[in-house]
């Protein structure tokens, strides 16, 4: 009897301390107190679960005391003991890594204020560290710093004007949608020069979709969109002052202010920029337009409660770009010196953002833009002067579960062009009316796992229905490795003055057909990610693969009298490719690698199926060092590959480096010397950039830098900087 007792003894305890019971946790920031979502639970470096919208999780083990490691971006690791089984919730606490929040963690793109290391939607966050060091670098625009970024090209499309787009994996740039704090403002007519006229000093960070994004944002993201986060006033005084002068002539001014008290704030941003017209290659033309541009941005904020923020801003863009004959720039025209094109553009934008607290942590935020963009294009023959209004409205709730977050909304869309008395031209006017809904839900699943699937239904009054789902699921092996991977329908409403890929002269651009339709995309993306963390290094690398197809794509033929017409194609366009880069922090080494590899193609044509300057092959890298908190020095490169010219002709490939230098007088001034294009690569050394005469020149489509050399020195003071 005494035997069969101590046999049920054993037993019992062999029994018990195999058992698989759980323990219930909730993890908060140690100073700010509010609940993590998606922070990795993992034990001996192996995944068990992902915490859910509330910061809870169920941990499922073996009896007894267990070593568990919770992580995330922008946090220290945390090693508790945990008792299994617990009847109590078991509070853990993060403490936040500063040097990791400095490189921003939550993104707003995804409408639900997911942390990016999560996140079934792929997003690159440009960051606050990123956005002052352009100011220092590149204060009049944003087109370099994306530029620098695997999988986007910025191309230029005006040797004239200078005006740039974005393209993202291989499609031409009308794909792109480009957001002000997740508002469309820069499509069809008043896209032109639109990345050209954001300063990065008054933006908090820059988010990029690659791939469709149109269930969230609607029509126009098939390649990607890029959102432009501003900045929002902190309870400190916060001022900055840049001055920037460069070798081509060109000098800016940029100034920035805020301060946040207990029931208002305030953001004011204002910024001018003076660049003389340089002909660089010296054939009477010029490569730099000369401009004068100038923008004032004041926000205010009001805090009506703890629950509610209401903010108001006024947007004015005022620039005068002129560009040709050199002779005709400096007022020395003559019978053969004649040709040149100056460009007066004005923009205007009011915005309202309301986001408040109902209740149950569910957040409702209302939308609201209206902008009035008018442009005049003046040369020796014509002048083009119109006008687009676009308002935009939009209203969303998100509802955060511990199972289940649910982002829902409903938004109006208008856009209105009209042509106001100059020269004749074929186009005149046109309303385009859009009334859109919007579902998303994002599950946090078993076995470390996020689904997120959504769908949204747009009504255009003249296009008709679009109805785009898409679905992505992310997937963490265990604290290294990760993958995620996504579906997702689009569409783009035929805009005549969207085609940004080609110079065409606006006022030969016919009015779409009756027969036009929209163009619909689908898109696919998968990627594999591997972060390893050890002291204060950092490796992360990230291989994604991706393709998208548009279908009726809308194509524009030259006809008669050099007319541009268009037409959908009946067959697709294809893009399909690798992206992939790599991030190593190494004690006061910052390195990025980037490649990109892009098959682009239009199947609609029997030969020459490529899509025009769309390098195959594209890699850039970057080094940062730091040294003592006084000096940063850091080299950048890129390789762009051969393109295939429209003629079917091959352009060479070039390597683009820049160089910088800076130098911390203490937190509250810093100097800058920067050189960019320091080969000296030119498209001119290879041919000419025009063809014809001097009074009626035609200019070549641009795949290669056409300004040379260019050195920078800028300063930058922060008067209240502790």
């Amino acid at each position: 009897m005494v035997r069969l007792l101590v046999t049920c003894f054993f037993l019992c305890n062999y029994f018990y301390s195999t058992a698989q019971n759980t323990a219930i946790v909730k993890v908060i920031d140690a100073i700010t107190k509010k609940a993590l979502t998606a922070v990795t639970i993992s034990k001996k470096d192996k995944a068990i679960t992902l915490t859910d919208n509330e910061g809870n999780a169920s941990i499922t083990l073996p009896n007894g005391i267990q070593l568990i490691t919770f992580s995330a971006v922008g946090y220290q690791d945390a090693l508790y003991k945990i008792a299994i089984p617990s009847t109590d919730t078991i509070k853990i606490l993060l403490a936040p890594n500063q040097k990791s929040l400095d490189e921003v963690v939550v993104i707003s793109s995804t409408r639900n204020n997911q942390r990016i290391e999560n996140s079934p939607l792929k997003v690159e966050v440009l960051g606050k560290e990123e956005m002052n060091e352009e100011n220092e670098i590149k204060p009049g625009n944003i087109a370099s710093i994306l530029g620098d970024v695997s999988g986007i090209q910025i191309q230029q499309s005006s040797a004239i004007n200078g005006n740039s787009n974005v393209r993202i994996q291989g499609l031409d740039g009308r794909y792109t949608q480009i957001l002000r704090d997740g508002m469309p403002l820069f499509d069809g007519f008043s896209g032109g020069f639109g990345i050209m006229q954001i300063p990065p000093l008054d933006l908090k960070q820059i988010e990029l979709i690659k791939g469709s994004a149109s269930t969230l944002y609607g029509g126009g993201a098939i390649g990607g969109l890029i959102n432009l986060i501003s900045k929002k006033p902190q309870y400190n005084q916060e001022a900055t002052f840049t001055i920037n002068q460069t070798t081509l002539k060109e000098n800016n001014i940029n100034i920035w202010v805020s301060k946040r008290y207990k029931k208002v704030g305030y953001t004011f941003f204002a910024g001018h920029t003076n660049q003389l017209a340089v002909d660089v290659n010296k054939d009477g033309f010029s490569d730099v337009a000369k401009n004068q541009a100038w923008i004032i941005h004041p926000k205010i904020f009001f805090y009506p409660s703890k629950a509610t923020t209401i903010a108001v801003s006024y947007t004015g863009t005022f620039e005068n770009r002129k560009g040709g004959d050199m002779q005709v720039i400096q007022h020395v025209a003559d019978t053969l010196h004649q040709f040149f094109e100056a460009n007066n553009t004005k923009r205007h934008t009011i915005e309202t953002i309301i986001e408040s607290d109902i209740g149950n942590k569910n957040k409702l935020t209302y939308k609201a833009s209206v902008s009035a963009f008018k442009r005049s294009i003046t040369s020796n023959t014509i002048f083009f002067n119109a006008r687009q209004i676009n308002f935009f409205n939009e209203i969303s709730l998100f509802i955060p579960k511990p199972k289940t977050s649910w982002v829902m909304g409903l938004n109006a869309i208008s856009e209105n062009f009209k042509k106001l008395p100059s020269s004749p031209a074929l186009i005149n006017k046109y309303n385009y009316n859009t009334i859109g809904a919007f579902v998303q839900g994002t599950t946090n699943l078993y076995s470390n796992t996020i689904l997120e699937s959504g769908i949204r239904f747009d009504h255009h009054t003249i296009f008709g229905n679009f109805i785009l789902p898409r679905i992505a699921i992310f997937h963490r092996f265990n604290q290294q490795w990760a993958t995620r991977g996504g579906v997702g329908f689009g569409y783009k409403i035929p805009n005549p003055l969207a085609v940004q890929n080609t110079d065409y002269a606006i006022e030969k651009i016919q009015p779409l057909g009756p027969n036009i339709k929209a163009e619909k995309s689908i898109g696919y993306n998968t990627e594999f990610n591997f972060k390893k963390t050890w002291g204060d290094n950092t490796l992360f690398i990230n291989q994604a693969f991706f393709l998208t197809q548009i279908n009726n794509p809308m194509i524009a033929t030259v006809v008669t009298n050099n007319e541009i017409s268009f037409s959908n194609a009946a067959k697709p366009i294809i893009t399909k490719g690798i992206d992939t880069y790599i991030q190593l922090t190494l004690s006061n080494w910052e390195i990025y690698f980037g490649y990109t590899h892009t098959i682009a193609e239009r199947k609609y044509l029997t030969q020459y199926q490529f899509v025009p300057l769309t390098p195959k092959n594209r890699f850039a890298f970057t080094l940062v060092k730091e040294i003592e908190n006084k000096w940063r020095f850091g080299i950048e490169g890129s390789y762009t590959g051969t393109q295939i010219k429209d003629d079917n002709t091959k352009t060479e490939g070039y390597f683009f480096c820049a160089a910088m230098i800076q130098r911390k007088l203490g937190k509250k001034c810093s100097i800058v010397l920067n050189g960019e294009n320091l080969f000296d690569y030119r498209q001119s050394k290879f041919e000419t950039l025009y063809t014809g005469t001097i009074t009626q020149p035609t200019f070549k489509p641009l795949w290669a830098p056409i300004d040379g050399i260019i050195i920078n020195a800028s300063i930058t003071i922060k008067p209240f900087a502790k």
